[in-house]
């Protein structure tokens, strides 16, 4: 992988500009490019399940936007309620390229994002703001962690401690200073607990409370036309176990449900992925843009 480090990839990532595989010969190329992380990090081996992701992706946009300045952006600034599968989608997507994605397609995702987020601003907030796009990132982190944590297997301190440090160069590159970035995977907790805590940022405003309808009662219409007419309450139990993995303060003040029934359908549906998930071939159960890098590092092994 070269001597340069990770930080050292990821922190000049807005800056370089991409360069494709170049050729060196009849037949040979250069050595495969691992991207940013590489098959040897924790970000490889904790996100390519999609189960997990799934879990992970609803419970990070409902902590997003428990913060009061992160739900008036999206309200004023997308058509969230009409297609949070977008924004769904498009978080996914994003977050898979950085971490998977060949160097050239790290970085350019990490600068269009950077460009993308530069005119959203209104009353109040600034897509940009550094203690902002903190939030937003750390709910990335945490989520990745308590579903790894609650559905695959807990956690050593170790793969925590390793699988924060990994994230910190992407908080850089997302414009968020050393200054504001937590140290360690400590510091880190205590900054999330700081934020959900009595006197923290973390807020479920009126809007946040409509825009979690959205997600856990997601129209399929924009999936496929005709399952336009598909009543919500047939599907939407399927989001209950991303529901179980909010910090109680949270699920209490978007006043979601969180009874016998949930608990016992949420059980049931975490309990049945980990009976198949050894059954099912890696092409079904895991994410195709981490398919994809383990092709690209196996078309040249001498890395």
């Amino acid at each position: 992988m070269g001597t340069r480090s990770l930080g050292e990839r990821i922190s000049d990532a807005a800056e370089v500009d991409p360069r494709p595989m170049i050729a060196v010969g009849p037949g040979r190329t250069e050595e495969p490019d691992p991207g940013l992380y590489g098959p040897d990090s924790e970000a490889w081996r904790l996100n390519r399940e999609a189960m997990l992701l799934l879990g992970a992706g609803p419970r990070a946009l409902l902590l997003q936007l428990a913060h009061p300045a992160v739900a008036a952006g999206v309200n004023d600034h997308s058509d969230f309620r009409a297609d949070p599968w977008r924004r769904l989608a498009g978080t996914l997507r994003s977050y898979l390229t950085i971490v998977y994605g060949s160097t050239a397609a790290a970085r350019a995702e990490i600068r269009r994002l950077n460009t993308l987020h530069r005119d959203i601003t209104g009353p109040g907030y600034a897509a940009r703001d550094p203690v902002l796009s903190l939030w937003v990132h750390a709910t990335l982190v945490d989520s990745t962690i308590a579903v790894a944590d609650a559905w695959l297997q807990p956690l050593s301190r170790d793969r925590r401690a390793a699988y924060y440090l990994e994230t910190r160069p992407v908080g850089r590159a997302f414009g968020v200073p050393d200054s504001l970035l937590p140290a360690d995977v400590d510091a880190f907790d205590a900054y999330v607990a700081s934020m959900l805590g009595p006197g923290g940022d973390v807020r479920v405003s009126p809007i946040a409370r409509e825009l979690a309808w959205s997600v856990l009662h997601p129209p399929l219409a924009p999936l496929a036309p005709w399952l336009a007419g598909v009543p919500s309450e047939l599907y939407a139990w399927t989001l209950w176990p991303s529901i179980g993995l909010l910090p109680k303060t949270v699920r209490d003040a978007y006043e979601l449900s969180w009874g016998v029934r949930e608990r016992l359908v949420s059980a049931w549906l975490v309990t049945s992925w980990r009976a198949w998930r050894p059954l099912l071939p890696a092409s079904f159960r895991q994410m195709p843009k981490a398919l994809a890098a383990d092709r690209r590092m196996r078309e040249n092994p001498g890395r």
